[in-house]
């Protein structure tokens, strides 16, 4: 079929009641789905089963140095697993916080530290008559939900193939010292899939920031996720180049090992310069006596080392990557040539980010919803939940079996293909 925006009225209307009759067949099979997040599916997760049974009550319950993981100690984190997740980070040991399960929560206490607090002896954000937080759009709902409800102003900065538009964010970061921190998903980002170029990341590097209390917030959530492991992304050290440009305590580094290991029964941690690893342990020496140690020990232990993990997650590439080019070439092959909207093919992460044309995006979900389909809402990737194009929809792949994402993304395809007629008919009119 030609594209949708060459059909006449008449065209468009026969094909209108063609997709409406498809629609009600397809309502009628009673769908019940939900890939509004992206979740290891249960083969994944028997993955990391193993790892249950390297600690039982006959266990050595000591670290390589002797301390005792049953007790109080290690603030920062036990040394083996510092060392695990400093090679996850590109980082050294000592630049490592482990926390707790979920670097979202990190990421939470670091900006609510420096609203009360302030970043290192600088003046808390609280005090200040305006705090402003750069969002590089499309991006990952939950960073744009912390900012906001601590009523820091967002402004959005296009996000392009090889990272966020630098010319915008140098022209901010630089020139206006109410600006404070930038979200950053610098490999495999959600929901768009890019990785950040060795340019990006060195200007990110070489900022000057007016206010001396910026922070990069570099969440590096899916360092390891590749689906192609003879063919992955790779990006620059973000505290390496900080380093050679003059800015050593210019970025946070949050990862986890909520989607290589257990979610919700993971490790996470926090990377940063030596002044700002104090400042982090000053108040989490207020907060907490110390995060669960017996499991990161059982994270160590059942990992090893750096290629361990890698080794890990080169399984569940073998599980994720059929998912993904299924989506990718079914959406293909129902909307090739129609011109109402593109999806990505990303080398890893966990997301497909399909934009439709745009004011349709709201429509084609709520459409979805209809069919029994739940997606992602239109308008979460962008800070307050306002896509100004009304276009982007994220896809998560990875929880349905073949099957049933096979049927999702049939569904998803008519409901774009429906909505589109639709908004081309009332411009026709």
């Amino acid at each position: 079929m030609k594209p949708y925006k060459e059909l006449d009225k008449q065209e468009l209307l026969a094909l209108k009641d063609t997709l409406e009759k498809e629609f009600e067949v397809t309502k009628g099979k009673g769908m019940r789905l939900n890939i509004a997040r992206g979740k290891p599916d249960f083969n994944q997760l028997d993955l990391s089963m193993p790892m249950m049974d390297e600690i039982n009550s006959k266990s050595d319950m000591r670290t390589l140095l002797g301390n005792d993981t049953r007790t109080y100690g290690d603030l920062d984190g036990i040394g083996e697993c510092r060392r695990l997740m400093a090679a996850m980070m590109s980082v050294e040991k000592d630049n490592v916080v482990i926390c707790g399960n979920s670097s979202l929560n990190i990421m939470y206490d670091t900006v609510s530290r420096s609203v009360t607090q302030g970043v290192n002896g600088h003046t808390p954000w609280c005090k200040l008559d305006e705090v402003k937080f750069l969002c590089p759009v499309p991006g990952y709902d939950r960073h744009f939900k912390i900012t906001e409800y601590f009523g820091i102003e967002m402004i959005n900065i296009p996000l392009y193939e090889d990272g966020p538009d630098m010319d915008l964010v140098e022209k901010h970061v630089n020139n206006d010292p109410a600006v404070k921190g930038i979200w950053c998903v610098p490999k495999y980002s959600n929901p768009t899939g890019i990785s950040y170029s060795d340019e990006t990341v060195r200007r990110f590097a070489n900022l000057r920031p007016a206010a001396p209390d910026f922070r990069i917030y570099w969440d590096n959530a899916y360092s390891l996720h590749h689906l192609y492991p003879d063919n992955r992304d790779e990006i620059l050290s973000i505290k390496e180049e900080c380093d050679k440009a003059g800015n050593p305590d210019m970025y946070y580094i949050f990862s986890s090992t909520s989607k290589i290991s257990f979610p919700g029964s993971g490790i996470s941690a926090i990377a940063s310069s030596p002044a700002n690893v104090k400042h982090i342990l000053h108040q989490m020496s207020i907060q907490t006596i110390g995060h669960d140690k017996i499991n990161q020990l059982r994270h160590a232990r059942f990992f090893k080392d750096f290629a361990g993990l890698q080794a890990h997650m080169d399984k569940h590439a073998e599980l994720m990557r059929p998912k993904f080019e299924l989506v990718a070439d079914t959406l293909e092959k129902e909307l090739g040539g129609l011109d109402i909207g593109v999806c990505t093919r990303p080398r890893g992460g966990y997301f497909i980010s399909f934009d439709s044309m745009p004011g349709c995006a709201i429509d084609i979900v709520a459409k979805c919803k209809e069919l029994g389909l739940i997606l992602t809402e239109a308008g979460a990737s962008y800070p307050y939940g306002k896509d100004p194009q009304d276009t982007n929809i994220r896809i998560a792949p990875t929880f349905p079996e073949l099957p049933e994402l096979k049927e999702a993304v049939l569904a998803f395809a008519l409901c774009v293909k429906l909505v589109s007629v639709n908004k081309l008919l009332r411009e026709n009119n």
